[in-house]
This record gives structure tokens, sequence and C-alpha cells, in this order.
């Protein structure tokens, strides 16, 4: 049985770049989905915050038009409700990547606001991705790979393969012309080889150790690809 780490973000809001804050956190398929498929194949699962604050889901993940109707809301209310680790998340900073296999790292906006620029997070990323271990990151996840950097200054994920929310998506979403900065631009900037799919498509990518998913739909793609890699 393997222990896995997933990193959520601790934001309730993003800051868009007329001041606005806008409602958001974690987006609840992206961790309910590979979740069950973690603990589905009998891993244990720890949660980790910044500073260990209960996360937010964002609300517009818990919608009919978000889960394929009622039934599918009411599923992934009840699933968050099952896990108790949302309730009591350890500190991300006391976590020790020497206790864990793998860190998983599920999405939603939140992390813009909040692992992007976390210093103790991108530590643990260059720790996790240095160790071979398996990371797996998804959505606007990757947003906390800006944070993550070598001592002499350089980011740690230059040069690899990945993928993440795209342009086009954000676009489509209606939020590209209201951000700050979008994903996309920015994992370029610093030098990853930005590969992205077909809006809202399955799409995962893997460099080494580094599996990245593109969007909510490539989360259950992306927990198997790490699954097997616990294998």
């Amino acid at each position: 049985m393997a222990k896995i780490l997933f990193v959520l973000s601790g934001a309730d809001h993003w800051t868009l770049k007329d001041g606005t804050k806008h409602p958001t956190g974690y987006w609840a398929e992206e961790l309910v989905v590979p979740h069950r498929a973690f603990t589905g194949a009998s891993h244990d699962v720890v949660i980790a915050t910044p500073g260990g604050v209960p996360p937010t889901a964002d609300p517009a993940a818990l919608t009919p038009d978000a889960n394929g109707g009622q039934a599918g809301a009411d599923a992934i209310v009840a699933a968050l409700d099952a896990i108790a680790g949302l309730r009591s998340p350890i500190r991300l900073e006391d976590a020790d990547l020497a206790d864990y296999d793998a860190v998983f790292y599920p999405g939603g906006h939140g992390p813009m606001e909040d692992l992007a620029v976390d210093e103790v997070s991108g530590r643990l990323l260059t720790a996790a991705l240095d160790s071979g271990k398996p990371l797996g990151v998804v959505c606007h996840a990757p947003a906390a790979l800006l944070a993550a950097k070598r001592p002499d200054g350089t980011a740690t994920f230059a040069g690899y393969r990945l993928t993440a929310f795209s342009n086009a998506e954000e676009t489509l979403a209606g939020h590209a012309d209201r951000a700050l900065w979008l994903l996309q631009d920015r994992l370029t900037e610093l030098g990853a080889d930005f590969v992205h799919g077909e809006p809202w498509a399955p799409h995962i990518v893997v460099d080494r150790n580094l599996y990245t998913g593109q969007n909510p739909a490539s989360s259950g793609p992306l927990a198997e690809a790490v699954l097997k890699a616990l294998a």
C-alpha cells in the first residue's frame, strides 16, 4: 500500500486584474476522482493545505451544469462529505516527502492565488521531482510549479514537457480577459514545453516522473497513470 500526499489550495478566491475577488478554491472533480482511484486501489491519501486550513470547493464545481445534472451534483457533494481529510488537513509546512510514495495536486483556480507563490509548496515540488517519486498535477494546479526554484534561482520545471489548463479553455470559460495572467503563458515563460490538447478533452503528458493533466476530464486518466507508476 502506498501513501500519497494530496496538496490542495487553501484559497477561497482568485484575485482578478480589476481587483475583484472571484469565488473559487479546488475543483471538486479533480479531488474526488483521483482520491477514489487511489483509495480504491487500497492506497492511503493524506490531504495538506497551506497552514492546514480546511480547503474550499469552487462553488461552480458543485453545480448541476458541472456534473451532468442534479444527480451528479448531489453525488459529488456526497463524495466530498465522505473525505474526512478535508475537514482536518495537515499543514503543508509539516509534510515530509520521505513519508510519501507520490504527490498529487488537484486544481481549481485556487492555486493561481496561493500555491503559485508558496515557497513551501515550491520546495516540496522540487524535492518530489528530484526524488523520482510520481508527481501528479492537474488543470490549474500547475500554477504551483511557478514557485518551484533551484538554489540558484532557476525554474525547477524548465525544460519539462507538461500540460495544464490552456489559454483556449480559459477563454471559453470566460476568464481570460479578466485574469492577471494566464497559466499557459506563465509556464511557457519559465521554460516548460507546454503541450495542450483539444479544449475540455482528456489530455495527459508524462515526462520522467512528472505527470500532468490539462483539465477536469484529465483527472481520472492522470490518476490511472500515477497508479501504474506506483504498481
